[in-house]
């Protein structure tokens, strides 16, 4: 019989689980190793709410589920050890799940690597983990593009703006994956679950200033705390300072949801603790003029819906940015470019680089990515 092996953390067990469990069972029998509780505080910033012991009990207990185990390594690789003792003929992960790593993987044991969506049984609402335990509805980011114009080093010697879009926490993303995650963590310490009633600029802020204390040496970008804190598609325009001289807001419903058609992200790897993307920076007045001029087409082409001028503006802040920083292309991020170049219009880091999250301009909603949802709202 066909071994097919999974692998997640199955916390909160859901209907969104077992339906992802049953669509892997029909292609075989069907073997899950399960995330242990030290690897998901080290991926998601958070001890689980279902210890290990439970969360494997509850698994095994699936009819559709042959066997079950908890993984013996750490990280988003934490099963290789396991999986290349098992050697299963089928490794299936969902569309969130995907990453260069564990195709490779597969390709070097002879396992057959299929990608599915995250869909809800008939007549069943979609679930994730995030959206079912529904106690932190803070928001993330995205930068779109101009993204490192937040800091004097580039702004000072180039003024231009910076995009972001605020996304909805329909998935808890990684840590150290470029989705402002550290700046996120500061929002929880600050109001727990929820951002507050008020002014949204008062409250992006409150949160800058409370990450950035005085006597703090490295100043976190203002990007991450008003990507959050500022609902749909804001353009940031930099100046030499920390906070933007001028916001742009966007709010049109038809615009953010053109954007949310055509951007997609898929994840790479974590980013490695001490990463720096300063090393081997070369920043000059060319090449932040460039990150500014394509931020300044991707607003073009965003606020008009032509999605030539987005993508275009789009891959050539990613291009601007690594010309500058050229450690944020790591060799994972170079493989991804490769394979998902041929459908693909645009791509780009979301964040820092070095790993995480990267985000793809598609002609049409693609699959096997991870869709993203804008928080709406007005100021």
């Amino acid at each position: 019989m066909t071994k097919v092996f999974v692998s997640g953390c199955f916390d909160m067990l859901h209907s969104g689980h077992v339906a992802f469990i049953e669509e892997a069972a029909k292609l075989g029998d069907l073997y899950i190793g399960i995330g242990s509780d030290s690897t998901i505080a080290q991926l998601k910033g958070r001890p689980p709410v279902n210890s290990e012991a439970e969360r494997l009990y509850m698994v095994k207990a699936l009819k559709a589920v042959k066997d079950a185990w908890i993984n013996s390594g750490g990280g988003v690789m934490d099963f290789e050890k396991d999986v290349r003792e098992f050697k299963p003929d089928v490794f299936m992960v969902n569309n969130e799940g995907s990453t260069p790593e564990k195709e490779a993987l597969c390709g070097e044991i002879g396992a057959r690597y299929v990608v599915g969506a995250r869909l809800p049984e008939s007549g069943l609402p979609a679930r994730s983990t995030t959206s079912y335990r529904e106690e932190c509805r803070i928001p993330y980011r995205i930068d779109l593009a101009g993204g490192w114009l937040d800091q004097r080093d580039f702004s000072a010697v180039a003024p231009g703006p910076v995009l972001t879009v605020s996304v909805e926490p329909d998935l808890e993303f990684i840590d150290l994956a470029g989705m402002a995650t550290s700046t996120r963590k500061k929002a929880i310490e600050l109001w727990s679950t929820r951002l507050p009633a008020g002014d949204p600029f008062k409250t992006a802020k409150t949160l800058f200033c409370y990450e950035n204390p005085p006597g703090k040496t490295v100043i976190s970008g203002s990007q991450d705390s008003l990507g959050i804190a500022l609902p749909g598609l804001n353009r940031l325009d930099y100046d030499g300072e920390y906070w933007p001289k001028e916001i742009v807001p966007c709010h049109d419903e038809e615009t953010l949801a053109w954007i949310e058609r055509h951007l997609h992200l898929l994840f790479v790897k974590q980013r490695a603790p001490g990463y720096n993307p300063y090393a081997g920076s070369d920043i000059t007045q060319p090449k932040a003029k460039a990150l500014a001029d394509a931020a300044a087409l991707c607003w073009r082409g965003a606020t008009a819906r032509d999605l030539d001028d987005f993508a275009s503006g789009f891959r050539a802040s990613f291009d601007a940015q690594i010309a500058m920083l050229p450690s944020m292309l790591a060799p994972e991020v170079e493989q991804m470019i490769e394979k998902q170049r041929g459908h693909c219009l645009a791509w780009k880091m979301v964040g820092a680089g070095g790993g995480g999250y990267m985000a793809f301009v598609t002609p049409e909603p693609s699959g096997e990515m991870i869709p993203i949802r804008i928080r709406r709202g007005t100021l």
